[in-house]
């Protein structure tokens, strides 16, 4: 890896003020630099992998990040009293915030991140662009929402201090503008304490595409090559590769010019990032600057075989440099694994993570390993997972291979999503824009029947004696009606299946061996290996998870624990997840008329928001959501009670 030049200001211990799997991996690279490592963590947090992971931990009084990763000082207090000298924002949280790195140099430590002076110019996404306009970088002209006319659409409005697509919201048409632009200012105001909106045009099927930058304080400035983040769910990213596929050099080099002109115009230093939206014309615009690491640095470091980390603490030190990065080899993707359900409105989960492996020659960056808790106040990423390979085909074969085999239990995950995106036609062919989603989105949550295989091995596996079992557990003990057919049922997704297993009811296959932990099974001369495991989920149900080159299936043994809308009545609103009720639609209270699919309310969930529509048209006729105020899953929102239909004359 290319170096710097001597360091003047040596670091010697590092507080990361952040938690989960970037403060995990940031503690990596300071440990194999010989500094002594420093977790903060808030009170769910206590037992977290980033705090096992450090030589020592601060612990920050509260649950909310309002209350412990966001107080700039109880973090710098924390780095005092465990003798750190230097501080990391890592991304999100106080990371894009110029008064905490102020705060930071005040106290006499290191701040590892840019000056406080150049967040504050890119903090701001209007005055940024103001900036970029006068450095000669290309960018979308503004449009004033109060002239927008109907040649203006569509638009795309922007919280100005916003990021982690909070406050954005798409207006296709002239009518819904208004009540588009009050719901931006709500989430802007909500997530950053600032309701300042802007619009501008909203260029279909483009491409997000950044550059990473790297400069340091004696006038160098590195562009990192590209990477294409276009696969993105509600403007978050899902997955991101380098270098971006397909872009012509003309294009590459401007893109690498204007970053460095970005980076220039505000006397950067250290790890940024310049994001552009390329047109289907290929014309470049820029989005905006993040002043941080970003959750996509993986991809940057396997293709430059670089320690961006390792950097930027060098860099924070005041070491120089060289005049030139090294070249890139290679392709990288990155897949995001989240706690969530992409078929029901990317709802995120909540529980414990049963079982996280992921095979083969993959990196897997985590914040979590077995048995942790998933909860409620942060965001739902599991894993970053990171395929390396000599071309771009290669690099996503390896991936959708790995995460097709992972092994994860406990809570329902994006994983399903991830394989078949990397494996669909227009993302192998390297076709790829931001409305990938929109498109796909549908056949890529669709639900797949369980292989009778695998209901076949869950049943029996469940039936197997464990080891040492005596003697009349082993031989299947005694039964009055011995010809009686042994079976068991189970749901998946939804639908029940029946395996019967003495004896097997499936023509053609042989049960070569059986344990409750797994069960091999030869179909038609093929021998395949089906793991199980067993535990139990967040609501007490008992599950059953069978995984193998066949796929991934939970199984719930019938008869199940009820559902919680299986026990209330029609009408009922139920919160989907546990979090908070940030907003209550205006006037709405006992006795408002509601139509079918109008937001009553908004719950905010792992830093998303969630709209709870109403289920029918009728009445409402009781409301118990309280903004401001914390619900658990399945706890009663609001009723709505249906409007009865008048009958014929």
């Amino acid at each position: 890896m290319t170096s710097p030049t001597t360091s003047q200001n040596p670091i010697t211990s590092l507080l990361v003020a952040n938690r989960g799997e970037i403060a995990v991996r940031i503690f990596r690279t300071a440990r194999a630099l010989g500094l002594a490592t420093v977790a903060v963590h808030s009170d769910p947090d206590a037992d977290a992998l980033h705090v096992r992971s450090a030589d020592a931990a601060v612990r920050l009084p509260g649950a909310a990040p309002g209350d412990t990763y966001l107080r700039a000082g109880l973090l710098i207090e924390a780095a005092r009293a465990a003798g750190a000298d230097a501080v990391h924002p890592g991304y999100g949280f106080l990371s894009e915030n110029a008064d905490f790195a102020r705060r930071v140099r005040d106290a006499g430590l290191t701040w590892v991140g840019p000056p406080p002076e150049a967040i504050e110019a890119m903090a701001s996404k209007t005055r940024a662009k103001d900036l970029m306009r006068a450095a000669g970088v290309p960018l979308l002209e503004p449009v004033d929402p109060a002239a927008a006319a109907a040649a203006d659409l569509p638009l795309l409005l922007k919280a100005a201090a916003g990021g982690g697509g909070r406050g954005m919201r798409v207006v296709r048409d002239l009518d819904s503008l208004k009540e588009s632009l009050d719901a931006a200012r709500a989430e802007a105001l909500s997530a950053f304490g600032d309701d300042e909106v802007f619009a501008e045009p909203y260029v279909e099927r483009g491409r997000h595409v950044e550059v990473q930058v790297l400069a340091d304080a004696h006038g160098t400035v590195w562009a990192l090559g590209t990477r294409d983040c276009s696969l993105q769910r509600r403007h978050q990213k899902v997955i991101e590769e380098a270098p971006a596929p397909g872009l012509p050099e003309a294009l590459r080099e401007r893109l690498h010019g204007a970053a460095v002109a970005a980076a220039r115009a505000v006397s950067y230093r250290g790890a940024g990032t310049v994001e552009f939206l390329v047109g289907a014309d290929g014309r470049p615009y820029f989005l905006e600057m993040n002043t941080r690491l970003q959750v996509e640095h993986p991809v940057t470091e396997a293709v430059f075989g670089l320690d961006l980390v390792a950097l930027q603490l060098r860099i924070a030190e005041g070491a120089a440099l060289p005049p030139t990065p090294p070249r890139p080899a290679g392709h990288a993707v990155e897949a995001r694994l989240y706690a969530e359900d992409p078929a029901r409105d990317w709802r995120p989960q909540t529980g414990v993570l049963h079982t996280l492996e992921v095979p083969g020659q993959v990196r897997v960056d985590t914040g979590f390993t077995a048995g942790d808790t998933v909860g409620i106040h942060y965001d739902p990423m599991l894993a970053k997972v990171v395929a390396h390979a000599p071309t771009r085909a290669e690099a996503v074969r390896l991936l959708a291979d790995a995460l097709s085999r992972a092994r994860i239990h406990g809570l329902t995950t994006n994983r399903e999503l991830l394989v078949r995106s990397l494996r669909h036609p227009e993302f192998t062919a390297g076709r790829l824009d931001t409305g990938f989603y929109e498109r796909h989105l549908d056949a890529l949550v669709e639900a797949a029947p369980a292989p009778r295989l695998s209901v076949l091995a869950a049943a029996l596996a469940e039936a197997a004696p464990a080891p040492g079992a005596p003697l009349a557990a082993r031989l299947g003990g005694w039964r009055n009606l011995r010809s009686q057919p042994q079976s068991r049922r189970y749901t998946v997704a939804g639908a029940e299946y029946e395996a019967r297993y003495a004896p097997v009811d499936e023509p053609g296959v042989r049960v070569l061996a059986a344990t409750p932990e797994a069960v091999t099974l030869e179909v038609g001369g093929v021998r395949r290996v089906f793991h199980v495991k067993r535990n139990s989920n967040t609501a007490g149900v008992r599950e059953v998870y069978v995984d193998s080159v066949l796929g991934a299936h939970t199984l719930v043994p019938v008869p199940r624990f009820p559902d919680p809308q299986d026990r209330t009545e029609p009408g009922s609103l139920l919160a989907p997840m546990p979090g908070t009720v940030v907003r209550v639609a205006e006037g709405l209270a006992p006795g408002s008329a509601v139509t079918a699919g109008q937001p009553l309310l908004w719950l905010e969930a792992m830093k998303m928001e969630h709209r709870i529509l109403a289920p029918a048209s009728g009445t409402l006729t009781a409301l118990h959501a309280v903004t401001g105020r914390q619900v658990e899953f399945g706890a009663l929102l609001a009723v709505v009670q249906e409007a009865q239909e008048e009958p014929q004359s």
